[in-house]
């Protein structure tokens, strides 16, 4: 038999259907619930009987919610939303998550979101689950992330599309015959009709992916141990959303990878800009949320994947076009869903420094001044997630004769305010490379207009998101 080559677990002898019911105790649940389904158990990427632990990552909630944290400053003014919405009788669980990206622009570490993370939970008493999210890692950056996080999101974007080895893709079909002819996936309002030629096609494009997907989860959990964290797996950074058919074949490889998958985030059609509302058809985005979720129940009963596995929806801050056809989504159904927001409270920190004029308004302003004339560097890295019009730009001297109700309209993520402009929102989100270069000076006027960014975080992620999202008003 042939397992993966850093499969960190003990062969004992190959995996055979149990003949008892004591044997079957033996068996991973995973595996107990292929063989109650009548689905194959491939010989060559069966998981050895010896390995009796759970594969399953601790608990995540119905709902969840990624919030960013760039200066590691807002994590109790954002939990305080969370405690609203529990207030409301509506469970979320808080995943604070930063990128190796972010990390390197501010000079922060893992670490440092995990300590912001606990300070916060403490303070305010919150007794529910709480996550630490290793944002967008590969294996080159995973390392630091292993002992802090306790979230993981496997970025394997340059592994899609290289090509495999024609065995590979050959093996890949050769394990699941179920993917060819006429499937009925209950949830989706025809039959799948899947060719081989497609499935093959899907393989082909996905299998190098999954594979370093599974290599990477593995070495988290030979470092953390199995049933430590919850997995997420991104496949979003694609030209084109996937089909039904295709996410099929993304989680059926991910199961052969024994890759304990709680939260997948696919494409979807549209733009998710950084910061700012949806662009495409809504229609089209809500059947496309609901047709992924029945692709995910389906494969939960057929290749044994977690019980909790649920989309995740990535760059979701500032959606709002989206959450009603979110929201109706989950009640119908009565899934759960995992949204990552992009950072954008870090813009709630500008505009409570522009409310509390003096000093941070001041300090708004010059933040907006530098981003301006640094904008073909600080775009450059977001160029594919933003839409900036440069001629629509105010020029920085009109800027600073604004007072700081005009420069927090302008910024603030509100449609019905003429005032707010996308542009300057946009140019602002992935201009914070500049206040991390002003260092003292920017961190401590965080602390001293507290009260009016902590006002402006709480509320925004309240009001704007967990609200229309999970509470459906």
């Amino acid at each position: 038999m042939r397992y993966p080559a850093d499969m960190p677990f003990a062969v004992s002898r190959p995996l055979s259907v149990p003949r008892h019911p004591q044997e079957m105790a033996t068996v991973p649940r995973q595996t107990q619930r292929c063989i109650a389904s009548g689905t194959r158990v491939p010989e060559e990427r069966s998981r050895p009987v010896a390995d009796t632990r759970s594969t399953e990552g601790p608990a995540l909630g119905r709902y969840s919610f990624g919030v960013g944290d760039r200066f590691a400053r807002e994590a109790e003014a954002q939990l305080r939303a969370f405690l609203m919405a529990a207030d409301r009788g509506v469970a979320v669980t808080p995943v604070w998550n930063k990128s190796e990206r972010e990390h390197r622009t501010v000079g922060s570490g893992p670490g440092d979101v995990r300590a912001a993370a606990d300070a916060a939970v403490a303070a305010l008493g919150w007794s529910r689950p709480y996550r630490v999210d290793a944002d967008h890692i590969g294996r080159a950056t995973v390392d630091p992330y292993l002992e802090p996080c306790d979230f993981f999101t496997l970025d394997v974007a340059d592994a899609l599309g290289v090509p495999v080895a024609d065995e590979a893709v050959a093996g890949f079909l050769t394990r699941h015959p179920e993917l060819r002819g006429t499937l009925d996936v209950p949830g989706l309002e025809t039959p799948l009709e899947l060719r081989r030629e497609d499935v093959e096609r899907s393989a082909t494009r996905y299998l190098a992916a999954t594979e370093a997907a599974g290599r990477l989860y593995r070495h988290i959990a030979a470092a953390r141990g199995e049933g430590t964290f919850v997995t997420e797996v991104s496949m979003d950074e694609t030209d084109d959303p996937q089909s039904p058919a295709e996410l099929l074949v993304v989680l059926a490889a991910l199961a052969d990878e024994w890759i304990p998958v709680q939260t997948i985030a696919p494409r979807f059609s549209g733009r998710f800009n950084k910061g700012v509302d949806y662009v495409g058809d809504v229609q089209r985005f809500e059947r496309e949320f609901a047709d992924d979720v029945a692709v995910l129940a389906f494969a939960v009963s057929a290749w044994g994947l977690p019980d909790d596995l649920k989309l995740s929806v990535h760059s979701g801050s500032d959606k709002f076009s989206i959450f009603p056809a979110i929201h109706r989504v989950l009640e119908a159904s009565g899934v759960g869903v995992h949204v990552k927001t992009s950072g954008t409270t870090w813009l709630e920190e500008l505009i409570g420094l522009a409310e509390a004029g003096g000093d941070g308004l001041a300090l708004a302003t010059d933040v907006y001044a530098e981003a301006y004339d640094r904008l073909d560097e600080l775009t450059a890295p977001y160029a594919a997630v933003i839409d900036i019009d440069e001629s629509a730009l105010p020029a920085p001297a009109d800027v600073r004769t604004w007072d700081g109700e005009r420069f927090a309209a302008t910024v603030r993520h509100d449609p019905a305010d003429e005032r707010y402009d996308p542009n300057v929102r946009q140019l602002l989100h992935v201009g914070y490379k500049v206040a991390a270069q002003m260092g003292r000076r920017y961190t401590d006027m965080l602390a001293a207009c507290r009260d009016d960014i902590a006002r402006n975080v709480t509320e925004n992620t309240f009001e704007r998101h967990l609200r229309p999202l999970f509470l459906g008003d």
